[in-house]
């Protein structure tokens, strides 16, 4: 995948992160760097990790759906948009998240929680033949830049930025579906 695509696609998979990193700096009210660098790492190595487990499952059903390949990356780009941008725009105001204790087992549920999209993502990308491990690096520095970044101004923005960030996200992967879907039918080339 080239590179403004592979920059895209990080960014939005980081947006979710990005909104559950606010949520805990904003529940620690001071944080320090040493706290966000903490809850970076942990929700950017997990992130990494799940688009190459969705690439290995997509992976293996790909002979299986040779011909509409493009059609399934397209349509599974679109629920996960179109999703991210319905949590966006959503008036849930209470998150649980931002009252709970920052345990490592409770980052590693929000991380993992933040980060099944990216294994969607990744069995999608399965069918468009991109390399994984370059695109979940990037997905994964993305994110522990994003979150760490979040927990830092979560307590001066809070909720705030973290829904408008869902919905841009979303916005991104919806772009990146039509492309692919755009580019294995002929219209882009």
């Amino acid at each position: 995948m080239p590179l403004l695509p592979t920059f895209l696609l990080a960014f939005s998979m980081s947006c979710d992160a990005f909104a559950a990193a606010l949520c805990k700096g904003a529940a620690i009210r001071r944080p320090s760097l040493k706290d966000a660098l903490r809850i970076g790492l942990i929700f950017g190595v997990i992130e990494a990790i799940t688009p190459m487990i969705g690439w290995l499952i997509g992976r293996s059903l790909a002979v299986h759906v040779e011909q509409w390949d493009h059609w399934i990356a397209f349509a599974l780009l679109l629920l996960l948009g179109l999703h991210m941008i319905h949590e966006g725009l959503s008036k849930d105001e209470e998150d649980e998240d931002c009252t709970t204790p920052q345990s490592l087992p409770r980052l590693m549920l929000t991380g993992l929680s933040t980060s099944i999209d990216a294994m969607a993502v990744g069995a999608g990308l399965a069918f468009a033949g991109v390399n994984i491990v370059t695109t979940a690096l990037a997905i994964g520095t993305a994110t522990f830049v994003m979150a760490t970044t979040g927990v830092m101004l979560g307590g001066v923005l809070g909720k705030m930025v973290g829904k408008r960030a869902e919905i841009i996200g979303g916005l991104v992967l919806i772009g990146i579906g039509t492309t692919i879907l755009l580019d294995h039918t002929g219209y882009l080339g």
